[in-house]
């Protein structure tokens, strides 16, 4: 969930779609709302239209008898208890008779004048129940019919629950079509959003191409707004590259200062022959380990996260397998490769230090045989994908109690054996610097297994 949160898509899609529905409910409260008031307004004055001609087609009779045959021209009237009805009553002495209309089959109660009191223009409204339980919708009126003052009360009731029913209707099929329009214009904005993201997408992918190695710049056009964004980033990367280079032209230029002194002094040592010749051989043959050692850590200290480079391991596993297996005929080294090829996230004689640095400690201590396993990438907890190397002898192994002082530099367990003591320290520090890590364990075969697990690339 934290992911779709801190996503500019979602968070767009996602305000876009809220203000789309928002806007969409108030426009359907707005149109119903307008629709209910037409519509209201319209029935009442047809039901005040429908009152007026009433009063028009009634009339009285010298003997006080309401007389006139009313025709409002609606069918509805003439349908029995169709909730469309009118009647006239006498409203004062003298005057007597009833006339209804034919939907009106049987007497409807009206409310007393103190309940709904009748406006300055002798008219009041008001609601009833019809004849099938339908609601009315009332106006009624007290006219005078003669010079006599002899007055009638006509009413004319709608059917109110038709109405209702129309805006009903109404609201369903307004709803219905704001809705398949909101989806619509949801989808539309939703895909005009992630095409107008897209470009950002493949910022992404050109930058993860640097950073995996296949590519060294930002390649293609960008949109206006995001290509001064690209610009920098190129700019950043030859910055970097700049940085490598006079890093490396530095660890050049040092090198090879020191190496013509450290040459003279293994020669006059050597020339020497005594047991102060021989110590001053040692310790000039210590001084140039170390400084290829500092010296390689200074190149990786300037490459580590810049533009990472590609190393296939099978192919330099299987060459490295082969040149230790002719320096030492008296061991069998064997390898085991995953079928999909591994691709090393660092430069090919970084790994070549790692990988021949444990595998001349194998050769140094196994008794008859070496084996190299080499397991596919895996995904770590911290997102990032690592494969392992592992490097086992069947020799006396290290005890788990020494295993941690075996790292540390210039440190050897076994004096009797040649070496500096400096290659599973050297190991350490570049697997340090790479980010990855490295394990001593005890060897099924019985001797040591080293385990190395370095960062991978697709």
């Amino acid at each position: 969930m934290r992911f779709w949160l801190r996503s500019l898509t979602f968070r767009v899609v996602a305000f876009s779609t809220v203000w789309a529905i928002l806007t969409l409910v108030i426009i359907f409260t707005l149109i119903t709302t307008l629709y209910r008031q037409t519509s209201e307004r319209g029935f009442e004055s047809l039901l005040s239209a429908h009152l007026f001609n009433l009063i028009g087609s009634v009339g009285i009779s010298d003997a006080g008898n309401l007389t006139g045959s009313p025709d409002l021209g609606d069918l509805r009237f003439s349908q029995p208890k169709s909730g469309w009805y009118w009647s006239v009553e006498p409203a004062s002495p003298g005057v007597s008779g009833t006339l209804r209309s034919f939907s009106l089959t049987q007497s409807i109660p009206s409310p007393s004048v103190a309940e709904v009191p009748f406006n300055s223009a002798f008219q009041r409204k008001y609601t009833t129940k019809g004849l099938n339980g339908e609601e009315l919708e009332v106006f009624e009126s007290e006219f005078v019919l003669d010079a006599k003052n002899r007055a009638a009360r006509f009413r004319v009731m709608g059917n109110r629950s038709e109405l209702e029913t129309e805006i009903a209707t109404f609201q369903r099929r307004l709803l219905t079509y704001l809705s398949m329009f909101g989806v619509g214009m949801i989808a539309i904005n939703a895909i005009a959003i992630v095409l107008g993201l897209q470009p950002l997408r493949r910022v992404r992918n050109a930058l993860a191409m640097v950073r995996e190695g296949t590519a060294r710049r930002l390649d293609g056009r960008f949109p206006t707004e995001i290509e001064p964004l690209a610009n920098e980033t190129n700019a950043l990367i030859e910055n970097n590259k700049r940085i490598v280079e006079r890093s490396r032209t530095q660890v050049g230029n040092l090198a090879h200062s020191l190496k013509t002194p450290l040459a003279v002094l293994l020669n006059e040592g050597r020339a020497l022959g005594d047991a102060r010749g021989q110590l001053i051989v040692d310790q000039a043959a210590s001084m140039q380990k170390q400084v290829e050692h500092y010296l390689q850590r200074a190149r990786m200290a300037a490459q580590r996260d810049s533009v990472v480079y590609r190393t296939p391991v099978g192919q330099l596993v299987q060459r490295l397998g082969r040149v230790v297996q002719k320096l030492n005929a008296q061991i069998a080294v064997s390898w085991t490769l995953p079928t999909e090829e591994v691709i090393f996230a660092g430069e090919r004689e970084d790994l070549e230090e790692i990988l021949g640095n444990l595998l001349e400690n194998a050769a140094k201590w196994a008794k008859s045989k070496v084996a190299i396993v080499v397991s596919p990438a895996l995904q770590a907890a911290d997102g990032m994908e690592l494969f392992a190397i592992a490097i086992e002898d069947d020799g006396p192994g290290i005890p788990a109690d020494k295993a941690r002082e075996a790292l540390k530099r210039g440190k050897r367990l076994d004096e009797t054996k040649p070496g500096t003591g400096l290659g599973l320290a050297i190991v350490a520090d570049l697997v340090n610097e790479y980010g990855g890590e490295l394990a001593l364990e005890q060897s099924a075969m019985g001797g040591l297994r080293a385990v190395v697990r370095l960062r991978s690339l697709q």
